[in-house]
């Protein structure tokens, strides 16, 4: 018989087994889902840049937020102490103007002072010089001799200089005053500059932290806007994650309906080259007696203890059983535990040929090789030591929320799944990471 008659056997003898019509064209090929999955790994690859980009984004926004927000506390802080030396100036060129007003008045008293001290003595002199005072006669001819005169003489000569440094010092007093006033006024001019200055420094402050706080308001809207991008690049990440789970799970069915149709097609075969003999073998017997008879009842014998091997071999539930451990590296480890994909799921399990969980497949394959692990997924992520993604190796634990899986190098691992697809292949980044833990090396 041919290959291809071979096969259809085969795929009867599944389709049988498992209830269904033989189907012989499925939708998609292996090549067709990898090709699938490289594409949509390369779009998840641009999908989390872009996520990254936007959380780098928004980081850069709140920095620059918070920096702004600085500014404008420290603008505020300065605002504060310039309106208040604002109103600090008023007062002082207030109370200058009032120093002023006091000052104009001491200038007139002093200025009235001088002109009536001037007026007092120019009168005397004129009456002394010009008409003659009665009253400076008077004393010199009360004179009883020439010294009583000289000293009435002295006198008068004191008398004018009593006048004339009264008049100098009330000249000297107005000066002052004038100096004192006109000191005020330049003062108050100093002041009303100073005042000036810092009202305009007031209002360009204000203008400063009116435009600062514009732009911090147009930074919630920027981060409000970032974050929006960084929540649909996550979410679309979360979908790239379920395809790709998608067609891991297309292509390890493809992987398990292709050996079971390969155990078909050799379960197949054998029972008909069996049979073949089997009739071979009856023909011969027509043709030799009984001696032949014996024989054929020998072959029959022979040919049932066969197939029942066959048959027990095919009802062993498709468990893989492997000899013991070898080899101490990380690879050794994860080439071991390779030898069990598709034993089942088992919750709470740590069989690796009658069915463990993901963390009981994984602690009793390191325990073959003579290392104790934690029992639960959780605690596993703190064994070892921890290594980056881009450094992980064969035989690395990857770790992910409540689930663990071995790592076999070039984003592949093996782990116990799910109790419908049991012990299986997959990619490292199917879901997020959470760490990588080396156990070995």
């Amino acid at each position: 018989m041919g290959n291809h008659h071979w096969k259809k056997i085969a795929a009867v003898m599944l389709a049988a087994a498992i209830g269904i019509q033989p189907v012989y064209v499925q939708a998609k090929t292996r090549e067709e889902i990898q090709q699938e999955r490289e594409q949509k790994k390369s779009e998840q690859q641009g999908t989390q840049s872009q996520y990254k980009q936007s959380q780098s984004k928004v980081s850069s926004l709140e920095g620059q937020q918070d920096a702004l927000e600085e500014e404008i506390q420290e603008l505020d802080s300065q605002l504060v102490e310039v309106i208040a030396s604002v109103s600090l100036m008023q007062d002082q060129i207030s109370d200058t103007e009032k120093q002023i007003v006091k000052a104009q008045e001491d200038y007139d008293v002093a200025k009235a002072q001088e002109d009536a001290q001037y007026l007092a003595m120019k009168k005397r002199l004129r009456y002394l010089y010009e008409k003659g005072d009665t009253s400076y006669i008077e004393i010199l001819s009360n004179a009883s001799n020439w010294s009583g005169m000289l000293n009435q003489a002295n006198y008068v000569e004191k008398l004018y200089e009593y006048d004339k440094q009264m008049l100098n010092r009330y000249i000297l007093i107005k000066e002052e005053v004038a100096q004192k006033k006109n000191d005020l006024e330049d003062k108050k001019s100093d002041l009303e500059t100073q005042k000036y200055e810092l009202e305009e420094e007031q209002a360009s402050m204000q203008q400063m932290i009116d435009e600062k706080k514009s732009q911090a308001n147009d930074f919630d809207a920027q981060i409000a806007k970032a974050k929006q991008e960084a929540a649909a690049y996550k979410a679309l990440i979360k979908q790239q994650n379920s395809e790709l789970a998608r067609l891991d799970e297309e292509e390890n069915a493809i992987i398990k309906a292709e050996e079971e149709r390969r155990k078909a097609e050799e379960a197949a075969k054998k029972a008909a080259e069996e049979k073949a003999k089997a009739e071979e073998k009856a023909a011969k017997s027509s043709d030799s007696g009984s001696s032949d008879s014996s024989s054929n009842r020998s072959s029959s014998s022979d040919s049932s203890s066969s197939s029942g091997s066959s048959s027990g071999s095919s009802s062993g539930g498709g468990l893989k059983t492997v000899p013991p451990a070898s080899g101490s590296s990380g690879s050794d480890i994860a080439a071991y535990a390779c030898q069990f994909v598709g034993n089942p799921y088992v919750a709470g399990g740590t069989s690796l040929t009658n069915g463990a969980d993901c963390s009981g497949f994984i602690w009793a394959v390191y325990r073959q090789y003579g290392y104790g692990l934690p029992r639960n997924s959780a605690a596993m992520r703190s064994a070892g030591r921890e290594v980056s993604y881009e450094a992980a190796q064969a035989g690395d634990i990857v770790c992910y929320a409540g689930h663990v899986a071995l790592y076999l190098g070039g984003g592949r691992i093996v782990h116990a799944s799910t109790a419908r697809t049991g012990i299986k292949y997959g990619y490292a980044n199917y879901k997020p990471i959470l760490t990588i833990r080396r156990i070995v090396g």
